[in-house]
């Protein structure tokens, strides 16, 4: 008798083959659907296209981001119906939440500081990853709260850049041109932003359920949410263009490190039997 112990981690491998460079795909279409739409409203001064073009503006890098993350080689049980929930629901509960808690903040200390937006926000942001854990206990691993934090975040993002360049329109007096360039820049920065705040606190949390040392995990997802905070703070303490980037770039290599350390999660709970010890040969005396 064989055994291929081999077998699951090449099916999940393949998996993901296909979906690995899908965010190109995704990135490319929704591009030339923006430019389209955009051109046309140039072109044609219809404001009826103005929704379209913000719509898109502000959903086409999250939803190619999102792409990217789902292609990782990372062992992921979250469907494809579950990460645009949480998307959606992700950025309609988070902004209703932060938006009262801000006002409410505001109304009553007269002002809130950066620390308080950044604690605010990336709270809202984890209602849904945190109603999934509870509720739909089949996706409990690090990976997956990764992708469903990453998922959380961009409809946060992407939600958020709709309201400020609808904003910019009114403030600009229904300049396009300012418009466009709003949504192009909070467009390209989300995925620096948001999403890898998310990602980061929301990968941390389900680690913290599914581990057995229970302390030391919600410790370290004590860490890591203050971490995303603290990111978030300094991005909103930013005035130039430069400095936005140091903190971006510093969000990004530690959402790569949260990704790393879910594959190595993975693959130390792996026990391949042919690299420890062979297999009994079985007793075939009579």
């Amino acid at each position: 008798m064989s055994v291929n112990v081999s077998a699951p981690a090449i099916t999940a491998a393949g998996a993901t083959g296909w979906r690995r460079h899908a965010w190109i795909g995704v990135l490319a279409v929704g591009l030339a659907l923006f430019l389209a739409v955009e051109r046309t409203l140039v072109a044609t001064q219809n404001p009826n296209m103005i929704p379209t073009t913000i719509l898109l503006g502000a959903a086409v890098v999250p939803a190619a981001f999102v792409a990217f993350i789902s292609g990782r080689r990372l062992r992921y049980a979250v469907t494809g119906t579950v990460v645009a929930a949480t998307a959606f629901f992700g950025g309609v509960i988070g902004l209703v939440v932060a938006g009262t808690l801000e006002f409410d903040a505001q109304h009553d200390l007269g002002g809130l500081p950066m620390i308080g937006v950044g604690l605010i926000e990336e709270t809202s942001k984890l209602i849904v990853p945190l109603t999934i854990l509870l509720f739909l206990r089949r996706y409990r691993t690090p990976a997956d709260g990764l992708l469903i934090g990453v998922a959380s975040g961009a409809g946060f993002a992407a939600m958020e850049t709709m309201g400020y360049a609808f904003t910019t329109l009114i403030a600009s007096r229904g300049s396009i041109t300012d418009t466009v360039d709003e949504l192009l820049l909070r467009g390209l920065l989300s995925p620096a932003g948001h999403m890898a705040w998310t990602g980061i606190a929301a990968a941390a949390l389900y680690a913290a359920a599914a581990s057995s040392q229970r302390g030391r995990k919600v410790g370290e997802f004590v860490v890591a949410f203050l971490i995303a905070v603290g990111l978030h703070a300094l991005w909103d303490s930013q005035h130039s263009l430069l400095g936005m980037a140091v903190v971006g770039t510093v969000s990004l290599a530690l959402l790569a490190f949260a990704a790393h350390r879910c594959a190595v999660q993975v693959q130390q709970r792996r026990v391949p039997v042919a690299a420890t010890e062979p297999l009994p040969r079985p007793d075939r005396r009579a």
